[in-house]
């Protein structure tokens, strides 16, 4: 079977549809709104909400099939899901959201078309750095319509600078990175900046070597991870190797875009957590 090349209709479609958004909804309120707090918990604004209204009619009239979205309740995400048979969007207006109010330059548009359970097109975008990552299934993944060309990455893990969330790892497992940290062990440095959805696209591109997630929703990975797999990398869970048998709505994630330095990530981090 030969491997399609290129980007498609629906996906420049869909570029064009979130940087619009980016344009008219996000950017303008960027540093000038203020942080709502969410039923559950966490962090939302003005212009998520408005972000993710303008995403959701755009996306329908390219593809009219249900929108899943962060800034919705769980019971109308679980409701959208199950709707979703011939296919659902997966849309996270503002990946960062507290970077984004802060003036941090490290936060993302995503979107995702998931089929049958699979991501099948992603498109994560930095309107901050006019950085688009995207890719469809089988195609390929692009950097602002230049096809994804990893950096070489470190071939040992004593080398490598991780990126890590520590919030949501087991305690375990956070305090056996702390204390390994110390002794110069099991990676070089590491970094985290709060937007998991950028987090995969630079793992993607070999900005980060390595990378380590406690527990991700479905809009944190669904084109992240679709990104880091068209362009030759690697993830699994901590549970299991199978990343696409994870829990749909948290996901834990343990990725490299050098399959070698994948193991030994994967290695040391079971072994210790």
């Amino acid at each position: 079977m030969t491997r399609a090349t290129g980007q498609s209709a629906m996906m420049k479609a869909v570029i064009a549809a979130v940087k619009l958004v980016a344009a008219e909804e996000i950017m303008p309120r960027y540093m000038k709104v203020a942080l709502h707090h969410k039923d559950d918990g966490s962090l939302c604004t003005d212009a998520d909400l408005a972000a993710q209204e303008a995403l959701t009619r755009k996306l329908q009239a390219i593809l009219n099939v249900p929108v899943i979205g962060e800034e919705m309740s769980e019971k109308e995400q679980v409701a959208r899901w199950a709707e979703g048979a011939q296919g659902v969007w997966c849309i996270d207006p503002i990946d960062g959201t507290t970077n984004f109010v802060r003036g941090l330059p490290y936060f993302a548009i995503s979107v995702a078309l998931i089929r049958e359970g699979h991501s099948t097109l992603g498109v994560v975008y930095d309107p901050v750095a006019k950085e688009t990552f995207a890719a469809e299934l089988g195609r390929g993944a692009f950097l602002n319509g230049t096809k994804l060309v990893g950096r070489n990455v470190a071939k040992n893990l004593n080398d490598a600078l991780a990126n890590v969330d520590m919030k949501r790892l087991s305690a375990k497992l956070a305090a056996q990175l702390a204390a390994q940290l110390a002794a110069g062990q099991p990676y070089c440095s590491q970094r985290n900046f709060g937007a998991s959805t950028l987090d995969w696209c630079y793992t993607a591109a070999g900005r980060y070597d390595v990378y380590l997630h406690g527990g991700q929703k479905l809009w944190d990975y669904a084109a992240g991870s679709l990104v880091l797999q068209e362009a030759g990398g690697s993830a699994c869970s901590l549970e299991q190797d199978d990343f696409n048998r994870g829990d749909v709505w948290n996901r834990s994630v343990i990725a490299s875009l050098d399959p070698a330095l994948f193991l030994q990530w994967k290695t040391w981090l079971r072994e210790h957590q």
